[in-house]
């Protein structure tokens, strides 16, 4: 499918979704989170965290334990920048409503495509969307071609915010998630983001926000392979 390129200027998420709230600010204790006003919210790349460890979580922003990046999260920071560096090119500047209404007689991608979602406290940045005239295709890249758990909770989650970003400006399309071989076009699992999906994905975001309150405990891993690929590894307390 030939699609044109389209791209959203990133300067502020609060003009996207034409939202009037209160100046943005730091959590005062976890590391990671934005408040609006009372409101907090987290990066929707937290669900991956969540899915493979939640303990991950703790001591990254409540403990602040600073761990080197993985030779994997390098390779995948610049092949990621290749990408964003390749879609800018030719890319037109536009709005988000006019990207809702050019695809509905013409198909639209665009890459790294901002979202926030004031009502469920997420925020993050879409590897791609497709725009079509019967559906929107929320895709998230990965390296590999294996579906995890921690992978669809993140794109679940992109699904949701984008799902409250369109409100009813969706000319009857569906919403679906998809995951991605980086750096291919290999679409290696995509599925309706349906019921099912949507109260998965607000349970798992529910779970992070209690976490963030300390009002439940952080659960961890329970497969020593995880622990011993985990950058944590040295500085946790539970490893296996």
């Amino acid at each position: 499918m030939t699609a044109r390129k389209s791209r959203i200027k990133k300067k502020d998420l609060l003009q996207i979704i034409g939202a009037d709230q209160p100046e943005p600010t730091k959590h005062p204790l976890v590391s990671g989170v934005t408040m609006f006003g009372d409101k907090s919210s987290f990066p929707i790349s937290w669900l991956q965290k969540k899915g493979y460890c939640e303990y991950q979580l703790y001591l990254e922003h409540f403990r602040k334990i600073r761990a080197r990046p993985t030779m994997a999260m390098i390779t995948g920071s610049k092949e990621h920048h290749r990408l964003e560096a390749e879609f800018l090119e030719g890319a037109e500047e536009t709005t988000f409503a006019d990207m809702l209404t050019d695809s509905l007689t013409t198909a639209v991608y665009s890459r790294e495509f901002p979202v926030l979602s004031l009502e469920h406290g997420i925020h993050g940045v879409i590897d791609e969307i497709l725009f079509t005239t019967d559906r929107f295709i929320i895709i998230d890249d990965k390296p590999g071609n294996k579906v995890y758990d921690s992978n669809i909770f993140q794109v679940y989650g992109y699904c949701l915010c984008f799902k409250e970003m369109i409100g009813e400006n969706h000319e009857g399309r569906q919403i679906y998630a998809a995951l991605r071989e980086r750096g291919t076009d290999n679409i290696y699992w995509q599925v309706p983001f349906d019921q099912d999906a949507e109260e998965m994905a607000r349970e798992m975001v529910a779970r992070v926000h209690r976490l963030i309150t300390l009002e439940e405990d952080f659960t961890s891993a329970q497969n020593p392979n995880k622990c011993q690929k985990c950058r944590f590894y040295r500085y946790c307390d539970r490893r296996l």
